[in-house]
């Protein structure tokens, strides 16, 4: 028995050491501030709004298929190929009557030409780069609502691990209760052994049953340093985390304002907009069968000695149609392929709006069952109470033996951790009920 009573005194004190040293660098947050922190500090949620500002490029790249491209080219040439050197000498203003004497225009002597090129192209009609652009637009919407049902899911897993937190200190303060219990009982035990009233064996059950519950507070205590230690990490902090909350006002509504509100919810609003992009393929994909109209132009600059030189210069300005006649029957495959994949988002949607409302039934049947769990609760809370305090009366003036006093003091032990836990799953059951109908944030009053 004494080499029991010292393992637990050294567990207790190490891990008394460790509470000390975590408690010196934790700090205590409210439940919304410590939401907004994990919106700012949480890794998954900084890099999703990374992948939110790549698609805002992306819609950018889309865009810039229909502004104009301009260009810039330097050339150096040195040939003796008759045609070219007609030509640059042509370019360059240097052509003479002597360059048409048949030797010259044969074999003629080797040119050098640096040819300066301004370009510009402007787009009027390219079907397939409105489209895109549309559809870039489209993307970038349904990404800031994957953000969004993102922020939420964080916020759910915020609530759900601050509440661990509440609930395993309560867990260690019904702990704690349960050892003073005990310590009350060893000393009624030992009083009564001292005055001839007891057995020894009363005493030592006692203080077998003062050990286990010091075990459930060392058990608690590490319960609760690893709850706030997962909060400070999922909020992105490097320290554990207490909470300074005791009130948690988490009240359902009526079903009709979760079932509306599941319409709008984020994940389903991103699903539709990429169904809507997916019917943008198939015109995307039809557009391909069109031509595309562009204007162009053209300032060319021809020296043979200097770069960016102009002993010859000239422009050209052009309309330029092209109209792919034949690429293999690519465009009509990929025109089928988007259909079916709009028949796929469009099959996405509508399971997707199936599963919303079955999980707001099953959250709100989760609710009530945890409420009623919660009344449950206390009242096997009061009957454990009373029944503890009427078998202590009992023990005391010798009526009942030991063993049916530790029995009750286990019940209300077991009782206050129950109703504490209840509490908590109460709590929770209300906060998923407002995810699953897409209204958690307005329902903690919060505005990502």
């Amino acid at each position: 028995m004494g080499q029991h009573i010292m393992v637990v005194a050294v567990i207790a004190l190490s891990l008394l050491g460790t509470a000390r040293e975590v408690k010196a660098a934790e700090q205590r947050l409210g439940l919304n501030e410590a939401i907004k922190i994990a919106w700012e500090g949480n890794p998954e949620l900084r890099a999703l709004r990374q992948a939110l500002a790549a698609q805002q490029e992306e819609v950018g790249v889309s865009r810039s298929a229909l502004l104009p491209r301009i260009g810039f080219e330097e050339r150096a040439l040195r040939t003796n190929n008759p045609t070219m050197v007609f030509s640059s000498r042509l370019n360059q203003g240097q052509f003479s009557a002597s360059d048409f004497a048949l030797n010259n225009l044969n074999n003629p002597s080797p040119i050098t030409d640096f040819q300066t090129l301004f370009t510009i192209e402007q787009p009027l009609f390219v079907g397939k780069a409105f489209v895109g652009l549309d559809m870039a637009k489209r993307e970038l919407a349904a990404k800031q609502e994957d953000y969004r049902r993102k922020t939420e899911e964080l916020t759910l897993r915020v609530v759900q691990t601050y509440l661990q937190v509440f609930t395993t200190r309560e867990m260690l303060t019904v702990a704690r209760r349960g050892v003073e219990d005990s310590r009350e009982h060893l000393r009624s035990a030992e009083l009564r052994f001292k005055n001839g009233l007891g057995l020894f064996s009363d005493t030592l059950r006692s203080k077998t049953g003062l050990l286990e519950a010091e075990q459930r507070v060392v058990s608690a205590e590490k319960n609760h340093i690893l709850a706030k230690r997962t909060l400070g990490l999922l909020l992105g902090l490097g320290e554990p985390v207490n909470i300074d909350q005791e009130q948690f006002d988490f009240q359902p509504r009526e079903a009709q304002y979760y079932t509306g509100a599941s319409l709008s919810r984020s994940d389903l609003k991103a699903l539709e907009l990429r169904r809507e992009n997916a019917k943008k393929e198939i015109r995307r994909a039809e557009s391909q069968y069109l031509p595309t109209l562009s204007l162009g132009g053209a300032y060319q600059l021809n020296d043979p000695n200097r770069v960016l030189g102009s002993d010859g210069e000239n422009w050209q300005v052009m309309a330029i149609l092209r109209w792919d006649l034949f690429d293999g029957t690519q465009r009509e495959y990929e025109r089928k392929k988007a259909h079916y994949q709009a028949s796929e988002a469009g099959e996405q949607v509508n399971g997707l709006k199936q599963m919303v409302s079955f999980k707001i039934q099953e959250a709100s049947l989760a609710v009530e069952e945890s409420r009623k769990h919660v009344e449950l609760a206390r009242a096997a809370l009061e009957s454990a109470e009373e029944g503890q305090r009427l078998v202590k009366g009992r023990f005391d003036n010798s009526l009942a033996p030991l063993t049916d006093l530790l029995s009750v003091q286990l019940n209300l032990d077991q009782a206050r951790a129950n109703l504490v836990r209840r509490e908590n799953e109460y709590r929770l059951a209300v906060i998923r009920l407002g995810f699953e109908g897409g209204t958690i944030l307005a329902d903690l009053n919060l505005n990502p």
